[in-house]
């Protein structure tokens, strides 16, 4: 099956490429493409857990989803 994420923060060619880098390491993720103008990540994956590691792999590396409103603002303002 294939997906795409969007993603926060991807701005250029090098972010691109630690993006790739990273992902492209985890069982079941291939076809792996990066569209910085869209700030898109696409690639196909076996089951809907795959897209969970994908997303938490982001994350971690400073590229949340759109979707993830967990900005470095907000977790420093615990309110």
């Amino acid at each position: 099956m294939k997906t795409s994420i969007l993603v926060q923060n991807l701005k250029c060619g090098g972010c691109a490429s630690t993006i790739s880098s990273k992902i492209s390491t985890i069982e079941n993720i291939s076809n792996l493409h990066i569209d910085v103008e869209e700030k898109k990540v696409s690639f196909n994956y076996l089951n809907d857990a795959d897209i969970l590691i994908v997303k938490e792999k982001l994350k971690h590396l400073g590229y949340p989803s759109i979707e993830d409103n967990n900005s470095l603002i907000s977790k420093a303002n615990p309110l």
